[in-house]
């Protein structure tokens, strides 16, 4: 991937710096004209956020960072988030599974992601609730990360329990750059991305092509994935404003998860499959708006957006065990439009800041369904509801400053949702409305200009699915069933600290502590997300980072976690697929004569799979490398992914299923999906 310059003239109307109320820096800005909101410059983990940040656990990823880390996957960009762990269990083209903060966050739950605003988790979705997938996302054409963990943000609401990122797309770039690669298992990529100015503006353009087989031995994902995105932006009289279309699709097999008495019986290899015919067919396309500048003696930001979305996934985890004559498929369907704003305006008087905002959604779901089939044809309905689930939320912030050491943050949040299920099964629709008001408040102390310590603490939520808030019988026993609380409460508070040493070296150190009214699990044996018991976590998280002048970068983070659920249960108090110890490490270099050098460790520890903790993960460690050299124009890269062929799991599961000849209530089993195998990918970059 040839480095090249992305321009930082954005719209931080729709991703926001990571502090809630904008930097020093931006406030000024409000009061200068309007040439002076056109260039921002970003610097990425460079940037000090001494004197803006609210807690320690927030930070800045710059586009040097994010070309310069090999890939496995798109999701990957979220192993930015210090602690993150993105892994797949399923086939390359579905979202990634996520673990943070002892939080297995199944494709999103609990953690909010946006693209320039747009929302990517899906409320109410066919295969979970707060599906995140960020396939559709060019890298290339990313600006900038920014990251907040924990509820102590008034801008952000629904699944940033434990954290929230957001992506911000280039306006332009100041060269182009077209890229193609090949690599083992069928690996292929070409990508495209440039800018010029045009009517007064610039417009900016990337397109993405790739197709992959993997390394399965029963199976060819043939992934055909496709990607394009157009933005035209502009400087108005007193800002900047933007318009950019999006649009994606994938069609993939899956190499789902397999039980590990299938391997150790000889019937199929850790790279095997038990059902050839899974696999999806996903869409997105989107077209969003924003500006950004001086107006009503301050700063407004304002975006829209409007999402069509669609996913067809077919599954099969269990095999024989509830249909020992079609077996077990299923596909989770999922058809919807959905519909956004936000608008927030800020003001700074002398040492105060003030944020207010309103921010709507509307998920227009014209289907979301459980079906059963076999060979992907269809053989039953389970389910199959229409949906339109509406939310209106309005923040404030307050930033005050007393000398130049002590800063306070004080927001207050409020949410309102309407819920309107239409099923197939008319006991099961109806209508849900909810509200609920979070407050978050932190305090800064700085005892020199490079160090700052913070005290932080909010209540957040998530919401959950609307089919569980209408429903009064189970669609497959007909047995009557509880309904679901629409909003969930959490609670979080964190201790912590920030050196920034001369843009050579920064450090943070996190304790911190979050509770939850009820847990959103993962169901390996449905393929979906239901509520849980009440739970608690704690932990510490300690993170550096080294600039070595020009030359080398570095970072070190660990984290531990402690996640129990606080209720009473025989089952037993453990949070399965809550991940105590998380290690990521890198290191990158560049040398003489154009030569780069970059290699990435994750290790994941440990973790219970069941409540009572009998069955355990065995954790799982990888190391991905980059070697390239560039010349003035032209780049030759090679990526070395699994570098050490680890054989270790990417995630694992313990439930029952049932294979040829085993009784009718099945074996509970480990489930688990293998690292692919080390792979070796080459790619020559064009700078134009």
């Amino acid at each position: 991937m040839l480095p090249f310059h992305l321009a930082a003239a954005q719209n931080v109307a729709t991703d926001n710096a990571a502090a809630p109320l904008a930097p020093t820096t931006a406030a000024a800005a409000a009061n200068a004209n309007a040439a002076d909101l056109d260039r921002v410059v970003v610097v990425g983990r460079r940037l000090s956020l001494v004197g803006d940040a609210v807690s320690a656990s927030e930070g800045t990823i710059g586009p040097a960072e994010i070309e310069a880390r090999p890939l496995l996957r798109t999701g990957d960009l979220l192993e930015f988030v210090p602690g993150l762990v993105a892994t797949q269990h399923s086939g390359s083209g579905k979202a990634n599974q996520y673990f943070l903060r002892g939080f297995n966050l199944d494709h999103g739950t609990d953690f909010a992601t946006f693209v320039d605003g747009m929302p990517v988790n899906m409320r109410t979705h066919g295969h979970g609730h707060g599906w995140t997938d960020l396939n559709f996302v060019i890298p290339e054409a990313v600006a900038e990360i920014t990251y907040r963990k924990g509820p102590y943000y008034a801008d952000v609401g629904d699944f940033a329990s434990a954290g929230s990122a957001r992506f911000r797309i280039a306006d332009r770039v100041d060269d182009g750059n077209v890229e193609v690669g090949v690599g083992d298992d069928g690996y292929a990529r070409g990508v495209v991305v440039d800018s010029f100015d045009a009517a007064g503006g610039s417009v900016l353009y990337a397109a993405e092509l790739q197709r992959y087989d993997g390394p399965w031995d029963d199976i060819d994902e043939d992934v055909r994935k496709r990607s394009a995105l157009l933005r035209y932006s502009a400087p108005t009289a007193n800002g900047r404003w933007h318009i950019m279309g999006m649009a994606y699709r994938n069609r993939w097999n899956s190499a789902d998860q397999i039980p590990a008495r299938a391997v150790e019986q000889g019937l199929i290899s850790e790279f095997g499959s038990l059902d050839t015919t899974v696999g999806g067919d996903a869409s997105r396309e989107s077209i969003s708006a924003g500006w950004n500048g001086v107006a009503l003696s301050g700063r407004l930001q304002a975006h829209v957006y409007a999402v069509r979305s669609s996913l067809d996934l077919w599954s099969n985890f269990t095999y024989l065990l509830d249909d020992p004559d079609n077996g077990d498929q299923f596909q989770q369907v999922d058809d919807r439009t959905l519909y956004g704003f936000g608008a927030s305006q800020q003001w700074s008087r002398g040492a105060d800041r003030w944020r207010v905002g309103v921010e709507g959604r509307y998920d227009d779901i014209d289907r979301v369904a459980l079906l059963r089939t076999a060979g992907r044809q269809f053989v039953s309905a389970v389910r199959d509801d229409a949906v339109h689930e509406g939310s209106l939320g309005v923040f404030a912030a307050h930033e005050a400053h007393f000398g130049t050491r002590w800063r306070t943050y004080l927001g207050v949040r409020r949410d309102e949702y309407d819920f309107d299920v239409e099923s197939a099964l008319l006991l099961n629709s109806g209508d849900a409305r909810a509200g609920i008001t979070s407050y978050k408040a932190s305090v800064a102390f700085a005892p020199s200009a490079r160090t700052e310590w913070y005290a932080s603490g909010g209540t957040g939520f998530h919401s959950n699915d609307a089919r569980g808030t209408t429903i009064r019988v189970d669609p497959v026993t007909g047995e009557p069933a509880s309904r679901v609380d629409p909003l969930v409460e959490s609670i979080g508070a964190e201790l912590g600290a920030r050196l920034f040493s001369s843009q050579r070296f920064q450090a943070t150190v996190a304790l911190w502590a979050l509770r939850l009214d009820s847990e959103l699990v993962f169901v390996g044996d449905a393929g979906n997300t239901e509520a849980s018991r009440p739970s608690a976590r704690r932990g510490v998280e300690l993170g550096g980072h080294w600039f070595g002048g020009e030359r080398y970068t570095g970072h070190f983070e660990v984290s531990y976690s402690h996640a129990r659920f606080r209720d009473d249960d025989p089952a037993g108090p453990e949070v399965p697929g809550a991940i105590p110890l998380v290690i990521s490490a890198g290191i990158a270099g560049r040398y003489a004569h154009g030569w780069t050098a970059n290699a990435q460790l994750r290790h994941f520890g440990r973790y219970p799979l069941i409540e009572d903790g009998s069955v355990e993960s065995d954790g799982a460690t990888i190391v991905n490398l980059r070697v390239g050299r560039e010349w003035s124009r032209f780049g030759l890269f090679v990526d070395v992914l699994n570098a050490l062929d680890s054989r270790d799991h990417d995630v694992d599961y313990f439930y029952a299923s049932r294979l040829p000849g085993e009784s009718a209530s099945g074996v509970d089993d480990v489930h688990y999906h293998v690292f692919p195998r080390r792979s070796i990918r080459m790619s020559f970059a064009y700078r134009f």
